[in-house]
């Protein structure tokens, strides 16, 4: 699986191109994109990025790929960026690794998200993984309380030290695990993002372009 992800990390960076302003997506398949945007930034690649997580700020960082302030950058020209799970309208849900919010932002900003994955991603519909949601901890039990009543159930994410996972923003991350897939995922996110104390929930709509797949053939496809 490292490898198919390396080679999707790999292939997206192809299209990476001098004087681009690039946005550094998050969890274990973006790495391999990072490290070689890294190299390539070592063979003569002029780029500026910004980084939809710590993790992957301080990996860009180390690598010596040069950085702008993200508070002072407004558009991108690309983002790349894994998912969770992506259904055939190009809906997703990404945040298994913490920084849904930051990545949903950086997203919005660029003039193309590609997606990059392997084949187990790819599913007919969402909500088989967990739908990550961010909330606040101020109250947080009675957000949770208002998220049930919705008819949602779920947990609080922890860290492997057994406490609560804290993101990058000082949120909690609430995983609801849904009984079905979801036909109307939209409706599901718009009765969250209601709910007060919720930021933001994974799903991420009309935001993906192309994609690109690994498969465990070693076959690497690039998606409209």
């Amino acid at each position: 699986m490292d490898a198919i992800k390396k080679a999707v990390g790999c292939k997206a960076a192809e299209f990476v191109e001098n004087g681009m302003r690039i946005g550094l997506g998050t969890g274990s398949t973006a790495f391999y994109f990072i490290e070689r945007i890294i190299e390539r930034c070592k063979e003569g690649l002029k780029v500026h990025a910004v980084a939809s997580s710590s993790s992957s700020l301080e990996q860009a960082r180390k690598g010596n790929v040069p950085l702008l302030d993200i508070d002072h950058v407004t558009s991108l020209d690309l983002t790349v960026d894994g998912a969770d799970e992506i259904d055939p309208k190009k809906r997703m849900i990404k945040g298994a690794g913490g920084a849904l919010v930051r990545e949903k932002i950086v997203a919005s900003m660029s003039r193309e998200l590609i997606v990059i994955a392997d084949e187990s991603k790819l599913v007919p519909a969402l909500g088989k993984c967990k739908l990550p949601v961010e909330i606040i901890p101020f109250a947080k039990a009675a957000t949770v309380h208002h998220i049930h009543k919705a008819g949602y159930k779920g947990e609080f994410r922890k860290s492997p030290d057994g406490n609560l996972y804290v993101t990058d923003n000082g949120n909690l991350i609430y995983d609801i695990q849904f009984n079905n897939p979801r036909q109307q995922p939209e409706k599901d996110h718009e009765t969250l993002i209601h709910i007060p104390g919720v930021v933001d929930t994974g799903f991420f709509f009309n935001l993906a372009g192309r994609m690109v797949i690994g498969f465990l053939d070693g076959q690497v496809i690039v998606k409209d």
